[in-house]
């Protein structure tokens, strides 16, 4: 046994401070807590010994040979479980430009991205409930199928509610990497190193996508809620209907007054804001969504969603309860018009949390439609409410818009409503109202068997003579029978026969006409891996009617795959243009087996 000789330390890694030559890497010093888990993530461990240059042989004792690098992911930073580890060699050495000469040490990269990428799927919440369950173990995760089978806990009856085989949020994992060393021996061996492990800073990954072209390949400065006392960030979504940042939207999203899933999903890191209560102090009492109604362009009321702040950490102050500072986890809020009218409520007249006040209840209760009649557009912001005077209720993201849609539903056919995994690894939802078509695609599969015979039939001789005269069975004219088949003329079955059949519903709707910043943003639907729409069938009833806490909606999510082999999202001739989304379920049509 023996240790490493030399110097190690990290070179490249995901996330990297002001503390190192790597910050001038990067604009704003490549402060990437939030990441992409479809973007490179890359590790790499250098190792410096004087006379050892990048491509030189190692043959001393202590020498570095191979790197492990050890990859775990979790979501509460707590229980975290090996995904892989990776046994790596030295890179190709490095030469200079000018002259072939080569750097000091070795170097030992490795990408985890496709390990991780393979971890994370999406999460949905019902529809028609506020948040999930909880933030660690999301709502409805995807990914492969879980074994099932557990009745319950002790007992041999067991209990209708299990706590087995549950799986992580699927929007969102930490990612901690560490390495081990493999060293010479005096014998020349190689061994393991007695060294400890060093780790990487932790980084949270997240299932979205960058387009090389356009997209920066971390969000600090755009999706990441921090502490900040002025920078308004943003929610999970490409959506264009916000305004913020010298950004001013032309695009309000439609939504109908009886849609009950309208989700906002965000990511926070902070839970502090600098300065918000008298004195300078940063603690902060409760989160909650702002909704503000308007009837044109005057403000009609003004409520708030806060059901997401349930999953918030939380710590305490002079012995007041406050939002724990260190969050680093992913929400969601529905904000559908069906829900704000169910379940706002109003600004609380003091403090949230100030217990010493006797305010027991985050936020009031009010009563009757929040959105009215006369309500046009309603807009979304998330907020921080100080808990101390004056109370501060302090925005901290752009400011979303959604128009209310209240066109008459076509009864006959129905509109579609979509929701999908989008770019930022998050849901977004649009409801296509035009054109809508159904139908089947069919293919059989046929064999041929043997045909019965047709020279002869079997007569009715009559009871007398009937060899099933004595036999218990159906009697009609002169003889008892057991079976309706009739020897020699069974001419209903044989020659070529369908042995399966195979079907996939298929249907097809148009959307509105479309500017070229929402055309963008809705062709990543037909980039999604992920699609559903909403249904209101039997199935999902029944999942009411068992369940209405899991379940509080009669509508379900029901997968579907986008056919669709190209789309026009651009047509400068003729402006707007409009997406025919054809698509077919996922669960194909049963049919039965010859």
């Amino acid at each position: 046994m023996g240790a490493y000789v030399g110097q190690i330390s990290w070179g490249i890694v995901p996330l990297d401070l002001n503390s190192s030559n790597l910050a001038t890497m990067s604009w704003d010093y490549r402060a990437n807590y939030l990441m992409s888990s479809n973007d490179p993530l890359r590790y790499q461990i250098q190792w410096f010994y004087s006379g050892i240059n990048d491509g030189g042989e190692v043959g001393i004792t202590g020498g570095l040979v191979n790197v492990i690098f050890k990859v775990e992911t979790s979501v509460d930073n707590t229980n975290w479980t090996t995904i892989g580890t990776i046994k790596k060699s030295r890179d190709i050495a490095n030469k200079k430009y000018n002259n072939a000469s080569q750097p000091t040490g070795h170097r030992f990269t490795v990408d985890v991205s496709q390990l991780v990428s393979d971890q994370l799927s999406y999460s949905l919440c019902p529809i028609n409930k506020g948040t999930w369950q909880s933030n660690y173990y999301g709502g409805m995760n995807g990914g492969l199928t879980m074994q099932d089978n557990v009745i319950g806990g002790s007992g041999s009856s067991g209990t209708p509610i299990s706590a087995y085989n549950v799986s992580d949020n699927g929007t969102l994992r930490k990612l901690k990497v560490s390495a081990t060393f493999e060293i010479l021996d005096a014998n020349q061996q190689i061994i393991t190193a007695t060294n400890a492990a060093i780790s990487a800073p932790i980084i949270t990954v997240i299932n979205s996508v960058n387009q090389f072209e356009k997209d920066s390949t971390y969000y600090r400065n755009d999706y990441l809620i921090l502490n900040s006392s002025t920078r308004k960030n943003q929610f999970l979504t490409r959506c264009p209907n916000w305004t913020g940042s010298g950004v001013t939207s032309d695009f309000k999203k439609p939504v109908r007054i009886d849609e009950q899933a309208e989700w906002l999903q965000f990511y926070i890191y902070k839970g502090n804001s600098h300065d918000i209560n008298t004195g300078g102090g940063s603690q902060v009492g409760a989160m909650g969504v702002e909704i503000n109604t308007y009837i044109g362009n005057t403000i009609e009321n003004t409520f708030y969603l806060n059901d997401f702040e349930k999953n918030l950490l939380l710590g305490s102050d002079s012995g007041y309860e406050i939002v724990a500072d260190s969050q680093q986890q992913m929400f969601i809020q529905n904000i559908s018009p069906d829900y704000i009218n169910n379940k706002a409520t109003l600004k609380a007249p003091q403090s949230p949390i100030d217990r010493s006040a006797g305010v027991t209840n985050n936020w009031s209760t009010y009563t009757g439609d929040k959105i009215t009649g006369n309500t046009t557009r309603y807009t979304a912001t998330l907020v921080k409410v100080g808990l101390y005077s004056p109370y501060l209720f302090r925005d901290i993201t752009n400011l979303y818009e959604y128009t209310i849609d209240r066109e008459n539903k076509n009864i006959p056919y129905g509109f579609v409503r979509f929701h999908w995994l989008n770019s930022m690894g998050g849901t977004d939802s649009y409801t296509a109202k035009r054109d809508v078509v159904e139908g089947l695609t069919i293919s059989r599969n046929v064999i041929e068997r043997k045909s019965g015979d047709r020279t002869w039939y079997q007569a009715d001789s009559g009871a007398s003579n009937s060899v099933e005269s004595n036999v218990s069975g159906y009697t009609d004219g002169n003889a008892s029978y057991i079976s309706d088949t009739m020897r020699g003329g069974n001419l209903y079955k044989g020659g070529r026969e369908v042995s399966s059949v195979n079907a996939d519903r298929v249907q097809s709707v148009y959307t509105e006409p479309l500017n070229k910043s929402v055309a963008k943003w809705l062709e990543e639907m037909m980039l999604s891996p992920n699609v559903w729409i909403e249904m209101d069938t039997d199935a999902t009833a029944k999942g009411n009617s068992a369940n209405p806490y899991l379940r509080p909606s009669t509508k379900g999510y029901i997968p579907v795959i986008i056919t669709n082999s190209d789309i026009e999202a651009v047509n400068q001739e003729n402006g707007l243009v409009k997406f025919n989304i054809e698509y077919t379920l996922a669960h194909k049509v049963q049919t039965q087996r010859n």
